[in-house]
């Protein structure tokens, strides 16, 4: 099963006349991701790795039947780009982009949780796979192996990072999203837990932190009282001093909210067990699993 996108995906991209989205459209295409089309205003007609061109969604979407956008368009036009999307009926919008300004999100995502059907993953984000499936993004796709382990990040590098642990120590993965590091993101971590709650293939969830915000705290609170399946967490960015940003947008601790100890208690007290490093990632997913197959049996 996995989540929100499987083989029978049909992506499209934004931006693929680009550098960028002509080059990660190749390695979706080679990781066996349906891309049917791409869209860049002017350039309608033609082709990109045979993949046809678009001058708009709404065009490419009534041609090609495209229920997934991936967005590779520059900051000052990715907002309009996902509105596009969203007033196209595109169920599934990952934002790669990065440098939106925050009020330009804030207005985005305002009109498409009001106005649309549509789910937004980012912006500043690496993107969703769903392991031997569909890759939508810039996650590197040989990392990947099918199985049972759900991941949701705020952080891109350590997605990579930990699925290879993963990977590594045995266990493949159901579906891995980046959410992204900005102050405002479309999907965050309490609109997939349930997700992965309710997919009958992921058993054992992973959920990557960092510090700035209040996700995890809230996160924490829903898998206290909704989460039967184990959740393991890792916070990054514990040595970063309070006050200054850290990489992402939104790693910035003010006063006592966002700090790692918050998260990490609040985690804890809600039965995650804590990774210090991501290499303890593997071993606290085997006993959770251990754990879990021994309470079923």
């Amino acid at each position: 099963m996995a989540i929100l996108v499987n083989a029978d995906s049909r992506v499209l991209v934004q931006g693929i006349t680009g550098r960028e989205g002509e080059f990660h459209t190749r390695q979706m295409l080679e990781y066996g991701t349906k891309v049917v089309a791409g869209v860049t205003p002017g350039k309608g007609g033609q082709e990109v790795a045979g993949v046809p061109v678009f001058d708009t969604v709404k065009q490419a979407v009534r041609e090609t039947g495209a229920n997934v956008s991936c967005i590779f368009v520059p900051a000052p036009f990715a907002p309009d780009a996902i509105l596009e999307a969203a007033d196209a009926g595109i169920e599934l919008i990952v934002c790669i982009t990065e440098g939106i300004p925050v009020q330009d999100m804030v207005r985005v995502m305002s009109y498409v949780k009001r106005c649309t059907n549509s789910r937004v993953i980012g912006p500043n984000c690496p993107g969703i796979t769903t392991a031997e499936e569909c890759k939508v993004g810039i996650m590197p796709g040989m990392l990947f192996r099918k199985g049972n382990v759900g991941l949701v990040s705020r952080s891109g590098t350590l997605t990579y990072e930990i699925v290879y642990g993963l990977t590594q120590a045995g266990f493949g993965q159901s579906t891995c999203i980046g959410i992204g590091g900005d102050p405002i993101i479309g999907t965050t971590f309490i609109d997939v837990l349930p997700l992965f709650e309710a997919d009958p293939q992921t058993e054992v969830v992973v959920l990557v932190g960092e510090i700035g915000g209040s996700d995890e705290e809230i996160a924490a609170e829903y898998i206290k009282n909704h989460m039967t399946k184990p959740v393991v967490g890792f916070i990054s960015g514990r040595t970063a001093p309070p006050g200054k940003r850290m990489g992402h947008a939104g790693a910035i601790i003010s006063g006592g909210t966002g700090s790692p100890q918050s998260k990490v208690a609040a985690l804890t007290a809600a039965g995650v067990p804590i990774a210090d490093t991501p290499s303890e990632i593997p071993e606290l997913v085997r006993q959770a699993l251990a754990q879990r197959h021994a309470h079923s049996s």
